[in-house]
């Protein structure tokens, strides 16, 4: 088997190893919790987020930032480490603003925002247009920090603005869904959420062995970010339809 092949075996055997951690997590918390009806809406959501070329396009950056900067992997674990915990404490305190807003309004605008931008997700996947915010303060950002912990902490939660037009599509959908929810409820599907949101990157960063693969392995994503996207538009589409189903259109 030729060394491209075996690249792109390992490539799909680490999607898969996403998507079974990600289905184990949270279908067992939410079995737990009585919820199981809510797994196949909840996985499409989180999914959809989480393998998400935005997400993909900055961890590269991030990472390439490292190796320029002569990270060993004993470093790398911890500051990478840093940098994703930073990322999932502001995308979950964002989604308690989320909630709290999307409380407010009917249940079937966020059916409709979800048909939206999944159609807009898909326009953009087949025009190959990044979502991705001002990559030239985001470049800038990433190799003018410093390679601690507290630096990478301060690097997530500041660059977490820039994934906002990726992420905001099924988060806004997801957050208006879990609304209606009891609030330490709704905080604990917000945090299951976010788990799932963050596993790609967890999976990147350990289970590649080294800077180099966990880079190699962050570009391919990228480089299928098209069929990712349309794939993610594609779901949300279906997310808005069965929200409209419930309420009515």
């Amino acid at each position: 088997m030729r060394a491209g092949e075996i690249g792109r075996w390992r490539e799909l055997w680490y999607l898969l190893l996403i998507v079974l951690l990600s289905f184990g997590i949270s279908g067992v918390a939410l079995s737990l919790l009585g919820m199981s009806y809510f797994i196949p809406q909840f996985l499409t959501l989180a999914l959809t987020d989480s393998v998400n070329p935005c997400t993909f396009a900055v961890y590269t950056l991030f990472l390439i930032a490292l190796s320029v900067k002569g990270v060993d992997k004993k470093r790398l674990y911890l500051v990478g480490f840093s940098f994703v915990v930073a990322v999932y404490i502001s995308y979950y305190t964002l989604g308690l603003g989320l909630t709290f807003i999307a409380g407010k309004i009917p249940v079937k605008w966020a059916g409709y925002f979800a048909i939206a931008f999944g159609l807009y997700t898909i326009v953009t996947g087949i025009a190959e247009r990044s979502r991705t915010g001002d990559k030239k303060t985001l470049r800038k950002k990433m190799f003018s920090s410093d390679t601690t912990v507290l630096g990478a902490m301060i690097l997530g939660i500041s660059v977490s603005t820039t994934l906002l037009p990726c992420s905001a599509g099924p988060y806004i959908v997801y957050a208006a869904v879990i609304a209606r929810s009891s609030m330490g409820l709704a905080a604990l599907l917000l945090a299951l959420y976010n788990i799932i949101f963050v596993l790609p990157l967890m999976v990147i960063l350990f289970a590649m062995g080294g800077l180099r693969e966990s880079k190699e392995f962050s570009r391919a994503m990228v480089r299928h970010s098209a069929e990712l996207s349309i794939f993610a538009g594609a779901l949300l589409i279906l997310v808005g339809l069965w929200i409209l189903g419930i309420v009515g259109f």
